[in-house]
């Protein structure tokens, strides 16, 4: 077990990562369903797996998937970062949401293809 020192430079460490935003999906690999969503912290992304752990996820499709197939059926993985903007009139949440928008289009996660 490692010590508190151990623990606390590993913590700053952690604090120290930048917080990303950007686009994830969740993929099934039995049947090769998709979901893509946006974070604006791609750190969280344990938080989307604790949710579909409890069954609690708003992705009710998803959700019932996960709880047949189980955890291990699926991979999350980062689609694309932000890349940051210099330009103080541009809006990261709308960059967001339009890099999401373009994913979507890309792979059409639709009907028997994904979650959405």
């Amino acid at each position: 077990m490692k010590n508190k020192a151990d623990r606390a430079k590993l913590l700053e460490q952690y604090k120290d990562i930048p917080i990303e935003a950007g686009v994830y999906q969740i993929r099934n690999t039995v049947n090769g369903k998709i979901l893509v969503d946006k974070s604006n912290n791609l750190k969280s992304l344990n938080g989307r797996n604790m949710s579909l752990n409890m069954g609690t996820d708003k992705n009710k499709a998803l959700q019932k998937e996960w709880t047949q197939f189980g955890p291990d059926a699926f991979v999350m993985e980062v689609l694309e970062v932000l890349k940051p903007n210099e330009n103080p009139f541009v809006d990261p949440k709308d960059e967001l949401k339009k890099l999401t928008e373009q994913w979507i289009e890309k792979l059409q996660p639709f009907n028997e293809r994904g979650y959405h």
